[in-house]
């Protein structure tokens, strides 16, 4: 993939980026390509290899192939100057025995940033005003997470790297951060590179996702299209289930009864006109007294992936 492959839109560049420990693949052959201003969410399971991902892009643990490149360079343990263009979050870190402003004075002077001022700009952007001589270790869950990211913020970078960002965060605080990270990519041209096992959350705020699942890709899909992947099927009922039954197998229709028994299930052809099923079952002196779609939810998508790939992968 070479050095002038950054010369493109993309920020960030993972190339068949591998790591083994012993005999156990951590991550296996991980390519993707994330464009300058996206936010991207990287998604798995615990233990599905996102931290081992992030902490090879961040150049603390070494490859055991592939490469990392970020902003056209290449990251390896000679990239010191990339590291004042990237910003990052893991378990939110601190002093607990300082204050939110000692914290943030440690992480300035660390970034060799002169400007005092940015203290102050990073506390306003993170709501941490009301908290900020308050010791580390007094914060609730939420405002120590919020500390962590003011401290991967502080130097302005032009790529942020977040691991779990929303843990711990009050339904509140998680839409606070998510307009924040929004206006960063739209307004600042910050890419956001952010894991997490919560498809849900991250529906509201990434461009695409990427799921990994025993260290492999195995999904990349706009957000925009996410929406005609989630599987549809239409539930059926009405007072004569033996009669409806017999009715849909004479017209071709495939359907599955529902776990309880009580409600029949179809797909393909029932969800795309309803309404011609309606009239079948009206004209056949069947009325239905329920007949609805009901769309699959994301968490049960991003399952539904997971378990294809088990099947592959047996």
């Amino acid at each position: 993939m070479g050095k002038s492959s950054g010369n493109g839109s993309a920020a960030i560049q993972l190339d068949r980026l591998t790591k083994n420990f012993g005999d156990y693949h951590a991550v296996s052959n991980l390519s993707l390509e994330v464009n300058s201003s996206e936010i991207f969410g990287f998604l798995g399971l615990n233990g599905a290899g996102k931290s081992t991902t992030i902490k090879m892009m961040l150049s603390l643990l070494k490859p055991s192939s592939g490469s990392v490149y970020m902003l056209g360079n290449k990251v390896d343990s000679g990239t010191h100057k990339l590291w004042e263009q990237v910003g990052y979050l893991e378990d939110a870190t601190y002093y607990p025995g300082l204050t939110v402003i000692e914290n943030l004075d440690i992480a300035r002077r660390m970034q060799m940033i002169s400007d005092r001022q940015s203290i102050t700009r990073v506390i306003e952007k993170l709501g941490l005003e009301a908290h900020k001589n308050k010791k580390a270790k007094n914060l609730s869950l939420g405002n120590k997470q919020r500390l962590g990211l003011a401290k991967a913020m502080i130097h302005n970078p032009k790529i942020l790297i977040l691991d779990e960002p929303i843990n711990g965060l009050d339904p509140a605080g998680v839409v606070e951060i998510r307009k924040m990270l929004m206006d960063l990519s739209k307004n600042s041209g910050v890419t956001v590179f952010i894991s997490s096992h919560q498809l849900e959350e991250l529906s509201k705020l990434v461009d695409r996702i990427g799921i990994i699942h025993e260290g492999r890709l195995i999904q990349e899909i706009n957000m925009a299209h996410l929406e005609q992947s989630l599987q549809k099927h239409l539930v059926l009922d009405g007072r004569d289930k033996n009669a409806i039954e017999h009715i849909l197998t004479e017209h071709g229709y495939h359907f599955e009864k529902s776990t309880d028994g009580l409600q029949l299930l179809l797909e393909g052809p029932a969800t795309e006109s309803p309404e011609r099923l309606a009239e079948l079952l009206v004209r056949s002196g069947q009325p239905p007294t329920q007949l609805n779609i009901v769309t699959e939810d994301l968490e049960g998508y991003f399952l539904r992936m997971i378990q294809s790939i088990r099947r592959i992968y047996k």
